[in-house]
């Protein structure tokens, strides 16, 4: 079985990092924005959001880089979170794509590639 996700998109807003107690493990999500293109005949784009989370070296790469509008290509896999809602004590549910490698793309101008990270 393989569970494999490869997506190129647009940041929707700019990356945030949390560290979680109390390892410090640096934790960074942010949304993506894929187009999906459909036939002329159909009309307008559809675009498609992903909720993105990164770990560790990758998570800090994100929240240095990833702004609004950045061009990313992301690996990873497909997970569905899941958590009791503290107000209605219900059950909820997201699907989450957890990035296993993030790929800054675009103009060299657009952005800055950091040591040890991957430049388009």
């Amino acid at each position: 079985m393989v569970n494999s996700v490869v997506l190129v998109g647009r940041a929707g807003r700019d990356a945030e990092i949390r560290y979680l107690e109390p390892s410090g493990t640096p934790k960074t999500t942010f949304n993506l924005a894929v187009d999906r293109p459909v036939k002329r005949t159909e009309g307008v784009d559809t675009t498609d959001w992903f909720r993105i989370e990164l770990w560790e070296k990758q998570a800090q790469v994100a929240a240095d880089f990833v702004k609004k509008g950045t061009l990313v290509g992301i690996q990873g896999r497909l997970e569905i979170q899941k958590w009791k809602d503290q107000n209605t004590g219900q059950w909820r549910e997201m699907p989450v794509i957890r990035a296993t490698n993030l790929r800054l793309l675009g103009k060299r101008d657009d952005r800055v590639a950091p040591e040890g990270a991957e430049a388009g």
